[in-house]
């Protein structure tokens, strides 16, 4: 079973609206579009990727939104982390963003990224995860969910280090830059 599946069967078991659910069947969408990126290429490599950046900068600063807050009023030193790895997540997605996908140096660096995705994505779900579920009963968790889905309709969709990390830049300039990223988006 990779960890795509334990992931994914992890949420099943939760509320559909549960925030923690929604967030470990992104993780497995993540991995699926980190596999489908290293093994297309061309157009089809271009897309998943355009894909895999797009779901990772709005999963992202949703995360930053909704989670953190509640995982800093639990424990800052977890919530300091992630925002930290997030941030040099940001920079390396938006270095990859400007490499030739056909290239060796953008596999390269694919393959330290996703290593790195990976191991976030571990953190979260064996530390801020259960912190949040343990200080958030279900129908706070299924609210959080539900403001988890509209937090991501108004998040970029391209990687902005500048505002990682901090929840009032997130809510701030989030929607202004998702404009101009959506809109960038759709004329490509």
């Amino acid at each position: 079973m990779s960890d795509a599946d334990v992931e994914r069967a992890r949420a099943a078991v939760l509320p559909e609206d549960d925030v923690v659910g929604m967030l470990l069947n992104q993780h497995a969408r993540i991995r699926d579009l980190f596999a489908e990126v290293r093994t297309e290429s061309g157009q089809h490599k271009q897309h998943a990727f355009d894909e895999l950046r797009a779901l990772l900068a709005v999963h992202e600063t949703a995360e930053e939104m909704i989670v953190r807050p509640v995982t800093t009023q639990v424990d800052k030193s977890v919530a300091d982390a992630r925002d930290h790895e997030e941030d040099e997540a940001g920079h390396v997605l938006r270095a990859l963003e400007k490499m030739d996908v056909n290239s060796a140096e953008f596999d390269r660096e694919l393959a330290e990224f996703e290593q790195a995705v990976s191991h976030h994505a571990e953190h979260e779900e064996s530390e801020e995860f259960p912190r949040v579920r343990g200080v958030r009963n279900e129908e706070e968790l299924e609210k959080m969910g539900r403001r988890l889905r509209t937090a991501e309709k108004i998040a970029p969709t391209h990687p902005h280090p500048s505002t990682a990390g901090s929840t009032a830049a997130q809510w701030t300039v989030g929607p202004i830059v998702s404009i101009i990223d959506r809109v960038r988006d759709a004329v490509r």
